[in-house]
């Protein structure tokens, strides 16, 4: 807690709450319910932490770029020998230059 709001007698504000909410079968909330009390959960928490972890999952799966082998050399070949700018390039530095100044 912040020294100024201890000194005021004040709580940290506290993050806002949304709710969610899921229709689901009766035997998709009884496996999920068995599930919970198998892990020592409440259904609620089995869920959200279920449902983080997807979430989590599935962002990390869009931001990783897979590449073949062929495709790993050529990028670090790119990287370590970049061409030569071509005239499309030259043309957009010109432009970035013209729009935000010199780049350093």
């Amino acid at each position: 807690m912040s020294t100024n709001l201890k000194r005021k007698g004040m709580k940290e504000p506290v993050e806002a709450k949304a709710r969610l909410e899921a229709r689901i079968t009766r035997t998709v909330h009884a496996q999920i319910k068995r599930a919970a009390e198998i892990q020592g959960r409440t259904v609620t928490d089995f869920v959200v932490y279920a449902a983080l972890e997807a979430a989590t999952k599935a962002i990390e799966e869009d931001s990783v770029i897979l590449l073949s082998i062929e495709g790993q050399k050529a990028f670090a070949e790119a990287l370590m020998n970049p061409p030569e700018p071509n005239a499309a390039l030259r043309k957009a530095f010109e432009s970035h230059s013209e729009l935000f100044g010199q780049a350093k």
